[in-house]
């Protein structure tokens, strides 16, 4: 079988898993999860195939795969079924198909009495097809058809529990933000088209290559839109956290692979089109700074264990901006792969964690003993995956951020780089503080969840077998993926990955800094936790762990009021961020602020409408029905029925009309 022949099954086998199981679910129900799970782990397999054939990718001196065939004329710009195949493609690939299969397995246990399983496993893989067709797209029409799937599965996966008022709010918000986003992002690709003459990404990348573009800074920022939509970077981030409101295999999907990874991914496969303008790239940076700080002091105030993990990767996708914005996008990619896997851990083990608990408090799971012993496997795999994100040596987290710090080092100090020194500073200034602030939550996150004090906590028996197999294959890569730091480059750039001692030392020592801080306060603070009595646990933690998920956010929410934040004086967060912390507990009220800026003026404008639409056009539309109702009664009144008064009327009407005769003619 040809290289092109694996590359076009990879997407087509989950895309026809999920036509099987839509078509099959309801009729044959016992085919529902090999459906889900076989076509997903053969792509998974096709995808490393396809990656071992390319030997590497082009910093090992291997040609990207390009095949096409012409999809339809369109009498202007062709629009080409194309495949283009690089490193980068290549490993985000078996990344996607790795993490998909895994999420179909844990849902098996996740959702094993869930009546809609059958349309969720299909939507799952309908959403691996879609974010597969952008990795693997050489046209920029195909991959923007796997780009709006993933935003309406998006829809119906977050929605999935759509009793609850949080999921339908939560679903809605996403897909009009992130369209709100597509809006510019569509506009961008047309003009990008129209300047290179070509669809296709290779054809592209040879006009920018050979400075052809006429508009580089324009459409550079209108397609940066739609990746802030997609990629949740500010300021149209704020659907992400909501999104938790979803089930916990669906947010591990869109968190590590799909949905939020395609707007980097678009960045990294286009580069050059944004290297093309300096302005563009400065914009990136403080977009990519804002987003880093600004979601970890989020994540250092929420509650909600999954709202934690939430605001963590809008701060990661905003390191992988950064790296992005100073022009090295294998280290952008190194961190998608790397995040990717330990994302993926956190939140799987997320979902053992709040069943076993029956609550997604941290505030209430921080007044349970004996946790890590209910759940040894999501506890200790947990633990990997947080040492991964506070970038600890020797986890992969620490390889992957190093090479985005090292790059902005590398540009905030060679002004002759391939983008701005004000970038390189910016982003650099940026990621070494969010580095201090990520240990602080990550550390706040595993003492809150595991070092409780208080009841025992409930015994709800062994989770199932597929979902801690799950947890166990994904710490192996949060473990050990940074021993390829020294392999990775040649399927990139060819440009080194390792980290050097300066960012080492810095990154480290914060990371260090915010971690002690963090224990500290939380030693300090923890002897408060008996004011607050422990709440918010689900009514029914002993069901299946979808359903108890279900009900620990609804009774959060009934004792708390909000699902980001508790009233806890015991937590460490609000030590720590003193006065701030009750703004960065709802996102700095950026949802208010867009609720009077956009959303109260569009209901004033609808409220206008609808006055202008009943008192004025209704009232001339009702008029005319008035007036022809007024004639017909007018007209009906000369209709008596006696013949008398109609040759009155007639005779009448020939004297009047005999006398206007001779007038007339009297005159002429």
């Amino acid at each position: 079988m040809t290289t092109t022949t694996l590359a076009v099954l990879v997407p087509l086998l989950p895309f026809l898993g999920a036509a099987a199981g839509l078509l099959l679910g309801r009729t044959v129900p016992g085919f529902v999860r090999p459906l889900a799970v076989l076509p997903t782990l053969a792509a998974a397999a096709f995808a490393i195939a396809v990656a071992v054939r390319q030997g590497g990718g082009a910093g090992n001196g291997t040609a990207p795969l390009d095949a096409a065939t012409r999809l339809t004329p369109t009498g202007s710009v062709p629009i080409d079924l194309a495949l283009h195949i690089d490193g980068f493609a290549a490993l985000v690939a078996v990344l996607v198909g790795v993490v998909a299969s895994c999420v179909q397995i844990y849902s098996t246990g996740y959702l094993r009495g869930d009546a809609r399983y059958p349309s969720y496993a299909a939507l799952v893989s309908l959403f691996t097809s879609a974010m597969l067709l952008v990795v693997y797209s050489g046209d920029l029409m195909v991959l923007l058809v796997g780009w709006e799937i993933m935003g309406i599965c998006s829809y119906f996966l977050v929605g999935h529990y759509w009793e609850t008022p949080e999921a339908r709010a939560a679903s809605l918000k996403a897909f009009l933000i992130t369209k709100l986003g597509d809006v510019p992002f569509l506009i961008g690709l047309f003009a990008l088209a129209s300047d290179a003459g070509t669809f296709r990404i290779t054809g592209i990348l040879k006009t920018v290559a050979d400075g052809g573009l006429d508009h580089p800074t324009l459409i550079a920022l209108l397609l940066l839109a739609g990746v802030a939509g997609k990629s949740a970077q500010f300021p149209l981030h704020t659907w992400l956290p909501d999104a938790m409101a979803g089930p916990t295999p669906v947010s591990a999907l869109i968190h590590a692979a799909t949905m939020v990874a395609a707007g980097i991914y678009f960045v990294a496969r286009l580069l050059p089109v944004f290297a093309a303008s300096a302005a563009a790239l400065v914009v990136l940076a403080v977009m990519a700074a804002v987003t880093m700080v600004g979601s970890a002091l989020a994540a250092l105030a929420q509650d909600d264990i999954k709202r934690v993990l939430a605001y963590s990767t809008i701060g990661q996708l905003g390191y992988m901006s950064g790296a992005l914005a100073v022009g090295d996008r294998g280290a952008a990619v190194f961190h998608l792969v790397s995040h990717g896997a330990f994302k993926a851990l956190l939140f799987l083990g997320a979902g053992v964690v709040i069943h076993a608990a029956g609550t997604n408090s941290l505030a209430t799971m921080s007044r349970m003993r004996g946790l890590p012993q209910r759940i040894p496997d999501a506890y200790w795999t947990m633990t990997v995956a947080l040492l991964a994100l506070a970038a600890i040596p020797p986890f992969a987290g620490f390889f992957s951020k190093e090479s985005v710090l090292v790059a902005a080092e590398h540009t905030a100090l060679d002004p002759s780089g391939p983008a701005p020194g004000a970038a390189g500073w910016t982003v650099l200034v940026a990621g070494l503080l969010t580095a201090l602030l990520t240990a602080a939550y990550a550390t706040r996150l595993w003492l809150l969840a595991f070092r409780g004090r208080g009841a025992q906590a409930p015994d709800h028996g062994k989770q199932p077998l597929a979902m801690n197999t799950v947890l166990w294959v994904l710490a192996v890569p949060s473990l050990t993926l940074g021993l390829a730091v020294g392999y990775l480059p040649r399927w990139f750039d060819g440009h080194s990955l390792a980290p050097n001692l300066t960012t080492s030392v810095l990154s480290t020592g914060v990371a260090l800094v915010g971690g002690l801080v963090t224990y500290a306060g939380w030693r300090h603070s923890t002897a408060l936790a008996a004011r607050t009595p422990m709440g918010a646990v689900a009514a029914h933690p002993d069901a299946e762990p979808a359903l108890a998920e279900r009900d620990a956010m609804e009774s959060h929410t009934r004792v708390y009021g909000s699902v980001s934040a508790a009233a806890d004086p015991a937590d460490p967060g609000r030590l720590l961020l003193g006065p701030l912390h009750r703004h960065a507990a709802v996102g700095f009220r950026l949802d208010a602020l867009y609720h009077q800026l956009f959303v109260r003026p569009v209901l004033a404008a609808a409220r206008l409408v609808r006055f202008l639409d009943r008192e004025v056009v209704d009232t001339y539309v009702h008029g005319a029905g008035a007036g022809a109702r007024g004639l017909g009664a007018l007209v009906r009144r000369a209709q008596t029925g006696n013949v008398q008064t109609y040759l009155s009327a007639l005779l009448a009407g020939s004297v009047v009309l005999a006398i206007a005769a001779v007038l007339v003619a009297a005159g002429a």
